[in-house]
């Protein structure tokens, strides 16, 4: 198991593919506040709803200068179907070898249907301008996070 991020852990950097295989770096959204969001499986009813929550949410977010950035380890085709079936307005990255999700410990051991199996946590980060974590939740539910995260964002 990968250990968890804590509030002010430095944030791991990446560099991933975006659904148009253009590479995102944490480094370059360095100066803005960051939501990054790891979730299991692009089109999955689940992953659909939290990702839905966050293009909703955006205006809001944006105002308040926050940038989203969703992260799973699908392929950028997927992901380009993705965004282009639910309308997503923000960057979905590419993470095929899960290192970027295991640096933030969103990656290891959880319960699924009451089996302990291997997989992606869903897992959301907030990540201040200098880089380091602001906010860290882990094991979150898809339904009614993005609320609780605005709510805990003063937004």
């Amino acid at each position: 198991m990968s250990q968890r991020l804590q509030p002010g852990d430095v944030a791991p950097d990446f560099e991933l593919l975006d659904a148009d295989g253009e590479p995102v770096s944490l480094a370059s959204l360095r100066g803005k506040r960051v939501i990054v969001y790891f979730y299991p499986a692009a089109m999955t009813p689940g992953c659909t709803k939290e990702a839905v929550d966050f293009r909703d949410a955006l205006p809001e977010l944006e105002a308040a200068g926050v940038t989203v950035v969703g992260v799973s380890p699908d392929p950028p085709a997927k992901l380009a179907k993705f965004r282009d079936r639910d309308d997503l307005t923000f960057p979905l990255l590419s993470d095929p070898d899960t290192a970027t999700m295991r640096a933030y410990g969103a990656y290891g051991e959880k319960k699924l249907y009451g089996k302990v199996v291997v997989g992606v946590i869903r897992s959301t980060f907030v990540i201040d301008p200098e880089g380091r974590i602001e906010k860290a939740y882990y094991n979150v539910k898809a339904t009614g996070h993005v609320d609780r995260l605005r709510k805990d964002l003063g937004l």
